[in-house]
């Protein structure tokens, strides 16, 4: 019998993610650099609420998962492929890349934020071993050491360890995830754009929507079916198909 709980499902959530981002990724690539006009600037706030509904998720992932290593494992594989497809894309707003990591001499946007949520569901497991504390923040600490070069570097792989280490405590929550947050916005100010950096903040308007998460998958199972591999999918997906258009464009 389908589940008729009020508020917001997941599949519901990630559809709201997915259409963000696209429109986000998008605005990259027709509007390159930093524009301050009205449009390109509207569409990258909404784009900020992808990243946080992203690491909810992989936490959320993490706490129902019958086996951990299948779901590292296929988020690793998604890591793989979606390099490739982030610097495939990435060619359309920078100028020619090369897939080797670091090989530009930058520290920072190597390879896509799946490789941060891949860490973020690591440190999960680490916080949830018996070990010492001391080794669970050294794993922690060398986990955003790994992760530090992709894409919202290793402060989405914190905020992943911060809502699945919190889970049922909001407050919590929410201040270590808007800690890390506000540090990344202050790098960005500093050193990428000032209002770009002040536009990361906008990832705080994606609390309201996911305090509506009602903890459902969706009313349909046939729904729920299509969206698993949608979510793995689409994003590489859509990237390639961006880089296919840059080419096209050029």
């Amino acid at each position: 019998m389908p589940d008729t709980r009020p508020g917001l499902s997941a599949n519901a959530l990630k559809l709201i993610a997915i259409f963000a981002m696209t429109l986000d990724h998008i605005a990259w690539l027709l509007f390159p650099g930093y524009p301050a006009e009205f449009l390109p600037l509207t569409v990258h706030i909404l784009g900020r609420l992808t990243c946080p509904i992203m690491c909810y998720f992989i936490a959320e992932g993490y706490h129902y998962t019958s086996s951990f290593r299948r779901y590292a494992l296929r988020l690793f594989l998604l890591a793989v492929v979606s390099h490739f497809a982030y610097i495939f894309a990435s060619n359309a707003y920078t100028g020619w890349r090369s897939f080797v990591p670091f090989s530009s001499g930058s520290l920072l946007n190597q390879t896509s934020v799946v490789w941060s949520l891949l860490g973020g569901l690591f440190m999960l497991r680490v916080n949830d071993t018996d070990w010492p504390e001391a080794k669970k923040a050294a794993c922690i600490l060398l986990l955003s050491l790994i992760t530090f070069p992709a894409d919202w570097s290793c402060i989405a792989a914190l905020c992943i360890l911060s809502i699945g280490a919190n889970r049922g405590d909001g407050k919590r929550q929410l201040l270590w995830c808007a800690f890390y947050v506000c540090l990344y916005a202050a790098v960005c100010f500093v050193f990428l754009d000032k209002l770009y950096g002040l536009v990361q903040l906008c990832v705080f308007l994606s609390v309201p929507l996911l305090k509506l998460y009602n903890g459902t998958r969706g009313k349909s199972e046939r729904i729920c079916r299509v969206m698993k591999p949608l979510y793995y999918i689409y994003y590489p997906l859509h990237l390639f198909v961006i880089g296919m258009v840059r080419g096209l464009l050029r």
